[in-house]
């Protein structure tokens, strides 16, 4: 027991040094994150799994009948020749094993051909196959001619020849595994299975392909690539390639630059968290935990001629048929001269080699009888690798062993690793104790290119692979390599020789390590065993290169394929623990976090729930704001009251609230403002983004002003575009935020319509209008109410808007009675000139009014408004005790709003380009129209729409009356005293008497009608003003003229 716990604490410690360790959090009880939180419960929720993965590589050189091999070697685990794979048969079970069985090469190469698979017959596999594998992938190359231009330069992928290796491969594979991931780029094909038990634990699937052929981005070169997750903690990624063919030193390069092309320009999806929701950025090759990299490398021998190669080889390769073809018996049913049982634990070079008996059935997707068929394979097999140093294969110059290790050196990619120029950041590869790959006469085991050209035999075919452990050790590699060129760079700089640090030292010597040079020492490192490798999420997993091999009985291609199998020790997330594990520590860490955050209560004003606007459902869980009836430059105040209710400060404040489509930016919308209630009335502004400090148990309020006065805003909520809701986002810094939903009814009103509207509007008013619904409209309908009965298609029911009518009647009625009630008491009480006389255009001049409270006067109008909206009498909303005076000057002002409101006013912007075009072609005096002319033209111009017509005409005939009536009128001490009995009614109409003093009555009207067309015609014209000074004065004056016609004393309409 006390071993154990050792071994366990020994386990740890190492796993903490490794690069990419999570921090020891084990002791610690409290996480500031919910992952650090998470993660130190990650035993909760995962369980151990155990899996191999069968990585495969084949060039089938384009060529028909190579599918027929497929499912033999690389699921059925055959065509592997013992004898020159490093794979040796043990001499005391040689007899009576299936070995002795398998058909013969010389018979296997006679009935080789097209139409059959060349696969040995008998031959049982020598590999772990079937069941016993749980994910295969598969890297095919040339699967079509990548040396047509047809091919190559196609603009598509051809899915025909995948769908064939698919089918041959499936009807191998046993029963259950599926496709999980599948990618082709013109020859190039990845295939990658999983078994039944474990393909619903395989998530995050992202597959993409990078051309590097001709100009650098033709499939024709380059590789697939695709990304799984295996139970949501590790990320694995395979990567087929076809690197640039050829020996040349041109061609080592562009290799290079390929597989440089491939690592830069790969992107894979980001990775999806379903628990936590959280979303990785894209990936890139070395963001994985472990990734694999086959396929046809294309790296060559260096420095060695190719028929000295091509001669040593077949010095084993005749073991297996002389150069007659007649069969080598002693080759077919003899172990190899000499002991060639190596053990596979030993080899001093094998990252990861271990026996299939070291399979554990428990946690694991492979059954009991897969590890049992293993043992027995683990019988037959004893190694792939070469043999203890002073062994008697390796001291014997003629074993294969020797030969191998006398090519290697050669090897273009070993010596790309070692000068760091490809493959050099953590890629590993196990050792090679087969024959080179390629090239071979197609139907023959082990004769190589006989063809005019006579390549030399190269392991062109290639399977590496790297651990996210492997590749962090290198970047630390380099890192300290970076500092301490720095230092010496320094030290140089300083003059100081780095070699003289250490002066009492002139050489150390270490008896253990020193002595043994292995040219492997300059590449990656010779970790043996199973590797520990600490993934990107934090789990710790181990891997184990089981196998690395050819498969040399394959007849099929000029390529010989190659396989390895590794076995993969990881943790699986169960998802339904994880996530009631992440939901427990949310809800713990919430309940930490809200002791220590400030705490707010809103508290909103409920008042005016009499109105009859009942309260949404929607808003029932969040604080909400109602106004209720809301109208037109209506102001109508509510309050919000913010306490703290926590035990640390808040500083709060309003931030800018999320907004749809049309709607304005900011803190609050246009028609809302707000203001701090200190007790001083301050002015009310947009809510402040400054925030405000609480104590604990203190409070504040906010007090809001709804006000609709934008005329746009009006127009937007008559046609039901916008509405009366919005939220404002109370921010409580470092604490939650409250929504607070402000809401309010619109009652429609006249003002902002057009004039083609408004003559429909029915006897009632507007607001009679609110309460019908459009016709075939269902009474739970979301349409604004009434504005479907409100449209150009609605009947007319007025020659001109009914508003018009009204408030040019009370006008004029009001006027006439004001002058007859200054010429009767003005000069008698002196008051001095009368307003009209002062102000020329009293009523409607703003500086001639004489109500100097803006709020009393606002409140009047707002009066006005309501009458007219509802079609009342103007009495029953304006109270009695107003003068006449100042009813005139509230009508006046009303008119005004009213017109400046109106959508395209009276004279449309069309209507007034072809008056002013007709205006300035007639400047010349000789193209002048009588005064009469001119107005018979204008009328029938805008004739054009009647109701509009009618407008004009109405309001010029009333400011024309108007106009007369205050030019022609006296003062009271130059009129008769009538003698009235009570409740006699003033005169309807003053006498017109010349006056005794000042200027004549044609004289004032002239200035009368030119100050009422100085403020009528920008309000009853819709037209644009050039931005020039100059020629807007002269549109103006142009505009002016037009009216005067009609205002002038000749001018009666």
């Amino acid at each position: 027991m006390a071993a154990s716990e050792r071994s366990r604490t020994s386990t740890e410690s190492t796993v903490q040094a490794i690069p990419g360790a999570y921090p020891d959090i084990s002791d610690t009880k409290e996480y500031n994150t919910l992952p650090q939180a998470l993660y130190a419960r990650r035993a909760e929720y995962v369980t151990r799994r155990q899996i191999r993965i069968k990585v495969g590589s084949w060039n089938v050189a384009a060529l028909k009948g190579t599918e027929k091999d497929v499912g033999g070697w690389f699921v059925g685990g055959q065509g592997v020749s013992e004898s020159l794979a490093g794979l040796s048969i043990r001499q005391e079970e040689s007899s009576g094993s299936d070995l002795n069985q398998r058909e013969g090469v010389v018979e296997q190469e006679e009935r080789s051909s097209r139409k059959e698979s060349t696969i040995p017959r008998n031959d049982s596999g020598s590999l772990p196959h079937d069941e016993e594998v749980s994910i295969y992938a598969l890297g095919l190359q040339e699967v079509v001619d990548v040396n047509s231009a047809t091919e190559a330069l196609k603009p598509y992928t051809d899915t025909t020849a995948a769908s064939k290796w698919k089918k041959s491969l499936e009807e191998a594979l046993p029963p259950g595994y599926s496709l999980v991931a599948e990618q082709q780029l013109i020859g190039l094909l990845l295939l990658v299975y999983a078994s039944p038990q474990l393909a619903p634990e395989i998530r995050n699937v992202s597959t993409t392909s990078v051309g590097t052929g001709l100009m650098g981005y033709m499939g024709n070169k380059g590789a697939v690539t695709a990304r799984i997750v295996l139970g949501e903690t590790t990320r694995i990624v395979f990567v087929n390639c076809h690197l640039s063919a050829g020996a040349d030193k041109a061609s080592l390069d562009r290799r290079d630059w390929d597989a440089s092309q491939i690592s830069s320009r790969t992107r894979f999806d980001p990775i999806n968290d379903p628990i936590s929701g959280q979303q990785s950025k894209n990936e890139i090759i070395g963001d994985e935990d472990f990734a694999f990299w086959f396929g046809d490398l294309n790296y060559r021998l260096d420095g060695i001629p190719g028929d000295d190669v091509r001669r040593l080889l077949m010095l084993h390769t005749q073991n297996e048929y002389n150069v007659s073809g007649k069969p080598a018996l002693k080759a077919e049913n003899e172990p190899p001269q000499g002991d060639l049982e190596y053990r596979q634990s030993d080899s001093p070079q094998s990252l990861s080699i271990n026996s299939p008996k070291s399979l554990s059935s428990t946690d694991s997707h492979l059954s009991e009888d897969s590890v049992q068929s293993s043992s027995t394979i683990s019988g037959l097999l004893s190694s792939q690798t070469t043999p203890e140093i002073g062994s008697a294969s390796e001291l014997d110059p003629s074993s294969l062993a020797a030969t191998l290790a006398s090519l290697l050196p050669h090897d273009q990619l070993h010596q790309q690793q070692r000068t760091r120029k490809a493959f050099h950041e953590g890629w590993r590869e196990g050792d090679i104790n087969f024959l080179p790959t390629y090239k071979y006469d197609v139907g023959s085991m082990g004769i190589f290119d006989s063809s005019e050209k006579k390549r030399a035999p190269s392991w062109c075919d290639r399977i590496l692979y790297r651990t996210r452990r492997d590749k962090l050790s290198y970047e630390n590699k380099v890192a300290e390599e970076e500092a301490a060129r720095k230092r010496d760079d320094q030290l140089k700089a300083e003059g100081i020789d780095a070699a003289t640090e250490d002066e009492d030292t002139l050489f150390e010597y270490n008896p253990d390590t020193d002595g043994d040079y292995d040219e492997d020492d300059e590449g990656e490192g010779d970790d043996t065993g199973t590797q520990l490798v600490v993934t990107k999420a934090g789990f710790k997993d181990e891997i184990n290169l089981d196998y690395y091999t050819a498969h040399q009985r394959v007849l099929s291609s000029d390529h010989k394929p190659l396989d390895a199998v590794f076995t993969l020790h990881y943790d699986a997330i169960v998802p339904d623990l994880k996530s009631k594990v992440y939901q427990e520590i949310a809800k713990e860490l919430d309940r930490a976090e809200n002791e220590g955050r400030p705490i707010v209560s809103v508290v909103v004003d409920r008042k005016n729930l009499s109105e009859g606007y009942s309260t949404d459902e929607s808003t029932s869980e969040m604080e909400s704001v109602d106004f209720g009836d809301v109208r037109y430059r209506q102001a109508k105040h509510r309050t919000i009251t913010i306490a703290n209710t926590g035990r640390v400060p808040a500083s709060v404040g309003f931030i800018d609230r999320p907004i749809g489509v049309g709607q304005k930016e900011g803190t609050a919308p246009e028609w809302l403002f707000a203001r701090l209630d200190e007790g001083d009335g301050g002015q009310f502004l947009k809510p402040l983004k400054e925030m405000h400090v609480l104590e604990p148990g203190d409070a504040c309020t906010i007090e809001l002003l709804l006000e609709v006065s934008s005329i746009d805003v009006v127009r937007r909520l008559n046609e039901g575009i916008e509405s009366l809701e919005d939220i404002l986002v109370l921010r409580v810094q470092d604490g939650r935020d409250h929504f607070v939903a402000v809401r309010g009814r619109w009652l429609p009103s006249s003002f902002g319509r057009s004039i083609d509207k408004l003559i429909r509007i029915p006897e009632g008013g507007i607001r009679k209008l609110q309460h019908q619904r459009p016709q075939g409209s269902s009474k739970g309908s979301t349409e604004p109410v009434g504005e479907g009965a409100l449209s150009l298609s609605s009947p007319v029911m007025w020659s001109a808007p009914r508003e018009l009518f009204r408030l040019t009647e009370a006008i004029e009625d009001l006027a006439e009675r004001a002058v007859a009630d200054w010429s009767m008491r003005g000069a008698s009480e002196g008051e001095g000139n009368p307003p009209w006389i002062n102000h020329l255009g009293w009523p409607f001049a703003k500086d001639s009014w004489d109500i100097n409270d803006e709020t009393a006067r606002d409140d009047l109008k707002f009066n006005v408004r309501e009458a007219l909206d509802n079609d009342q009498p103007f009495d029953q909303y304006v109270s009695s005790e107003t003068s006449i005076l100042q009813r005139l000057e509230v009508m006046a002002g009303t008119l005004l709003e009213f017109l400046a409101s109106l959508q395209d006013g009276v004279v449309s912007e069309d209507m007034w380009q072809r008056l002013e075009s007709g205006i300035l072609a007639r400047t010349k005096p000789t193209q002048q129209l009588s005064r009469e002319d001119e107005k018979a033209w204008i009328l029938e111009t805008l004739s054009s729409s009647p109701s509009r017509s009618v407008s004009f005409v109405l309001l010029m005939s009333t400011l024309a009356r108007m106009a007369s009536e205050l030019s022609a009128s006296e003062p009271a001490d130059t009129l008769p005293s009538p003698q009235r009995t009570a409740g006699e009614q003033p005169p309807s109409s003053p006498p017109k008497a010349k006056k005794s003093d000042g200027e004549s009555p044609p004289a004032l009207r002239a200035k009368i009608s030119s100050a009422f067309a100085s403020i009528f015609s920008r309000l009853l014209i819709h037209a644009p003003l050039p931005s020039k000074a100059k020629e807007r004065r002269a549109q103006e004056e142009r505009m002016n003229k037009m009216l005067q016609l009609f205002l002038d004393e000749d001018g009666q309409v």
